[in-house]
């Protein structure tokens, strides 16, 4: 059975999906876009303080689950410019230890609400 994993510590979901779905020994989460949950607003206009802040809502999303950070098996990375990659390898390599997570990264031509970046994360539990 799936349930779902919420929390205010991350931005509520945008569309009809949940935060999170945390499937057996599985915790699916959503693409976070870099939005503060206090503010409501981007966290900065950079890559860095972008990439931080989605990483930081996964991280709290993953919290709400009983996990961590160190339970991610797999991520993709969403960026509006692949020349954004170098900085924003920087700060994601900031959150993760070896082993590391398994990871796509892919240019797409436009993000929601103009993002820089869109960060999915799959974790055992």
């Amino acid at each position: 059975m799936n349930k779902a994993i919420s929390t205010n510590n991350a931005p509520s979901a945008i569309g009809p999906y949940s935060q999170a779905i945390e499937a057996g020994n599985t915790v699916y989460v959503s693409g976070q876009l870099p939005i503060d949950p206090a503010t409501g607003e981007f966290a900065g206009s950079d890559i860095a303080a972008q990439t931080k802040q989605s990483l930081t809502n996964i991280k709290n999303i993953l919290a709400a689950a009983g996990t961590d950070m160190s339970s991610v098996v797999k991520t993709t990375v969403l960026l509006n410019n692949i020349a954004d990659f170098a900085a924003m390898n920087e700060v994601y390599a900031t959150f993760f230890e070896a082993p590391f997570p398994a990871r796509a990264a892919f240019e797409v031509a436009a993000l929601p609400k103009g993002a820089l970046v869109e960060i999915e994360a799959v974790a055992a539990k």
